[in-house]
């Protein structure tokens, strides 16, 4: 098929990458131009393991194209994508005026039948808006399907080319079918491909989002509870993760949750429910506790320090909301590294891949960075663990010991050995244990 992608960002490239890979003819379109010369010249603007490979074969076999012109990117397409973004607004639901934008230039530039998809995680009846931006414009007949992502970034790429499930909401049996024979190829080992009503397929990414955030934040209680009564969370989550009925995944505690989805598509269920007269207590509460949760290894912190921070210095290991990306957005590391800079401490930081993007985009001159952990760790009075990059799994504790003015480790993550570290002489503060 010839497919257009509208938005070049993190949703858009996977999506339009993988959909070239399994022989369709993409091009994927953007406003910003010197993204797009970027991604002609193979400079990829976000860090997706494999994607970059991805990206320069498929450029170079001529099924993936790049261009900030809709005429050259909606020539002959059959399918288009929007994969926008969708920021949370003021009201904490979701700001839509960038979908409908790319809705009109996808209308005013069809040039047959098509089928327009939102791939972008918009709110109920976004669909519908989508349809009444294009009707007055578009000169050709178009359906309006959801078509929500399930990527997991740092696995986006299988998540993708092997998904566990496909959602497509369509209202007509045309569009159905064409998008069923898209995904074809990507389900080809049996997994379900579900065709429904288009608000039940936009509800699916916010509740599905939801869910897992609310997990993560049920753990993170769990944990707090674990270390009032001296039981250890991580033999709690092994004796729940066993039970088929809860499964083990989404049941580590830790700092709390980041990234791109979670926060706000938590924030824009909520913001749905709000408007239609439904007050969702579970997940307003889900929100409390990952706020509070960010800034549980501060008052972890200020409990061995003292509240008085001046003079101290902490080295910090991870930058990034998870391992596996260089994301930022909505990170604990913003939190933790802000509160102890307004607690007069000095803050040193690594992670491999998220420190253009601190540098750049969230926390600038407000930290230092260092160019690898131990570098960071040297002459910190304490090392403080926010991503579970396995590259910190296991370091020279001899050398680490050595690198620390006191060989204190507050572990955000529980990626420590508990006994191991506080046999070796550490000071060990988790979460839960």
């Amino acid at each position: 098929m010839r497919i257009a992608v509208v938005g070049s960002g993190y949703v858009g490239l996977v999506a339009g990458t993988c959909f070239a890979e399994s022989g369709n003819t993409v091009t994927c379109i953007d406003i910003d131009e010197k993204k797009i010369n970027g991604l002609r010249e193979g400079i990829v603007p976000i860090f997706e393991p494999g994607l970059e490979e991805l990206i320069k074969r498929n450029v170079r076999d001529g099924r993936l194209h790049f261009t900030t012109d809709y005429s050259e990117g909606m020539k002959d397409a059959q399918v288009a994508f929007i994969a926008v973004g969708t920021p949370p607004g003021e009201d904490g639901g979701a700001d839509v005026q960038y979908v409908l934008a790319a809705a009109r230039s996808i209308a005013e530039h069809m040039t047959a039948y098509t089928v327009i998809v939102d791939k972008s995680t918009v709110p109920v009846g976004t669909a519908k808006k989508v349809e009444d931006a294009m009707a007055p414009i578009a000169k050709h007949e178009f359906d309006v399907v959801s078509n929500p992502e399930f990527l997991k970034e740092g696995a986006a790429i299988d998540d993708f080319l092997k998904p566990d499930r496909v959602v497509i909401g369509a209202n007509t049996e045309r569009a159905a079918r064409i998008m069923t024979e898209l995904y074809e190829p990507f389900v080809r080992t049996g997994n379900p491909i579900y065709t429904m009503d288009v608000a039940s397929a936009e509800l699916t990414k916010y509740a599905a989002n939801a869910m897992l955030a609310t997990r993560i934040s049920f753990m993170n209680e769990i944990a707090n509870v674990c270390e009032l009564v001296g039981a250890n969370v991580d033999n709690v989550r092994k004796g729940i993760g066993s039970d088929d009925r809860i499964g083990s995944r989404f049941l580590f505690s830790g700092i709390g949750y980041g990234g791109s989805c979670f926060p706000k598509d938590v924030k824009a269920i909520i913001h749905t429910a709000d408007k239609h007269g439904y007050d969702f207590k579970i997940l307003k509460s889900v929100e409390d506790v990952n706020a509070d949760q960010k800034l549980l290894m501060f008052r972890k912190i200020t409990q061995h320090f003292g509240e008085d921070l001046t003079g101290k210095r902490f080295a910090l290991w991870g930058l990034a909301f998870k391992p596996n990306t260089d994301d930022m957005r909505e990170a604990p590391a913003i939190v933790l590294s802000r509160a102890l800079k307004a607690a007069g401490a000095t803050v040193i930081a690594h992670d491999p891949e998220a420190m253009d993007e601190a540098r750049d985009h969230y926390l600038g001159d407000e930290i230092e960075y260092a160019a690898g952990p131990m570098e960071a760790a040297q002459g910190a009075d304490a090392l403080v663990i926010v991503t579970e990059w396995s590259e910190f799994r296991r370091p020279d504790f001899d050398a680490l010991k050595a690198a620390l003015k006191s060989p204190v480790v507050f572990d955000g993550r529980n990626i420590f050995p508990r006994k191991t570290v506080e046999e070796l002489g550490f000071t060990y503060h988790g979460v839960g244990r």
